[in-house]
């Protein structure tokens, strides 16, 4: 039976990103995957990159991947695709006070956002139809990313810094072991020794952890991304709509996509329908169209959907769950944007160095102390 320092069940992009950061320092790793890197729900993300949080803890990872994202290159010798295009957020009146001093944590915290009325929104883009917005922010250095590419790239310079895939063989169980860590089984039988072991599969989460005693509450959501052509109308710029419900980006130079910001139906991640409906669509569009009248001029392209492991606050879980056991899941949307730089909060987690005390509010056994993180703006949790 092999063994490692540190077996991580989950190739997708907060698991190829904790792999990267402990390989690099050196630690023994293993990464288990039953498909290929970024072959969930991560290469199905829109991969938008904003560091727009009310949570600073999650704005500082948020700031930090996107900087990461910037130095790809630099960092693993390939490409990210990160493309900055700037953000805007579209408020309800409501929300006024709680974006003012947002944008203000935000710009002292080195992530430049500009507190915009709503004249000032109508000078910039006079495209957008503003009736129901109360205030804006704009976020100057957000953009959007490759989800295969960024992933892909963490897994490959992972392995060259000495990580092991384990690439199409699910993991069926993980055994405990009294003095921590445990046995990483995988379907053809295979046991591997692993000193510490974090699980980060997403979806398929919450029924491993419950195999080491942990039964942590999260629950599997099917969201849709939906793409259009831009076809006769004018491009428009990336924002999120926290009125209509929806957030939207360009997708290079001839399309581009939207998804909603609120829960979504539950589903089953081994048996959910993964294609998009025409009336999805359609609803979307019409969500789009009421803030952007002359997106009418646009051709639907498609889309797909893909899942979100939730928690009950929408905010990730991240911690020790039983002895050498640890889980960065429960991320419910916001995975992807915040994944380059975590994953360095998670190695040094795992490996028991000092992490950063703010780390310890996303303790996956929250909810049973009714420690709720209160975040986001209302039901649009996604803002977190």
């Amino acid at each position: 039976m092999s063994s490692f320092d540190v077996g991580i069940v989950g190739a997708g992009v907060h698991g190829a990103s904790a792999a990267y950061h402990l390989a690099s320092r050196g630690v023994r790793v293993a990464i288990f995957e039953h498909t290929t890197p970024a072959g969930g729900p991560t290469g199905r993300s829109s991969a938008i990159c904003r560091a727009y949080y009310t949570n600073p803890f999650l704005a500082a990872a948020a700031r930090d991947s996107i900087a990461m994202l910037r130095s790809f290159p630099e960092l693993t010798g390939r490409d990210a695709g990160f493309r900055q295009t700037g953000f805007f957020f579209l408020h309800p009146p409501e929300d006024a006070e709680q974006v003012r001093a947002s944008v203000a944590t935000l710009n002292a915290a080195g992530i430049e956002v500009e507190l915009l009325s709503v004249g000032e929104v109508a000078g910039r883009e006079p495209g957008f139809d503003l009736e129901g917005v109360g205030i804006a922010a704009y976020e100057v250095g957000a953009g959007y990313a490759d989800p295969h590419a960024t992933t892909e790239g963490l897994f490959a310079r992972a392995v060259e810094l000495g990580a092991e895939a384990r690439l199409g063989r699910a993991v069926t169980s993980i055994e405990p072991d009294p003095t921590g860590g445990g046995s990483i089984v995988t379907v053809d039988g295979t046991r591997t020794a692993c000193g510490r072991v974090l699980i980060a599969a997403g979806p398929w989460t919450r029924p491993l952890a419950l195999q080491v005693g942990a039964d942590l509450p999260l629950t599997v959501e099917r969201h849709i991304v939906a793409t259009f052509r831009w076809g006769a109308a004018d491009p428009v710029p990336a924002h999120g709509d926290l009125i209509g419900g929806y957030y939207f980006r360009p997708e290079g130079e001839h399309l581009f996509l939207a998804g909603h910001v609120h829960p979504a139906p539950r589903a089953d991640p081994d048996g959910y329908a993964d294609d998009v409906e025409s009336d999805e669509i359609e609803g979307l569009a019409r969500l789009i169209v009421r803030r952007v009248p002359r997106l009418s001029e646009s051709e639907t392209q498609g889309g797909w959907a893909s899942l979100y492991d939730v928690s009950p606050d929408w905010q990730p879980v991240i911690g020790e769950i039983a002895p050498g056991i640890f889980v960065d899941a429960g991320t419910s949307g916001h995975g992807f944007k915040l994944a380059p730089a975590l994953g360095g909060h998670v190695a040094d987690l795992v490996m028991g160095a000092a992490t950063d005390p703010r780390l310890a509010d996303f303790d996956p056994f929250r909810f049973e102390r009714g420690a709720r993180l209160d975040a986001g703006y209302r039901d649009a949790r996604i803002l977190g």
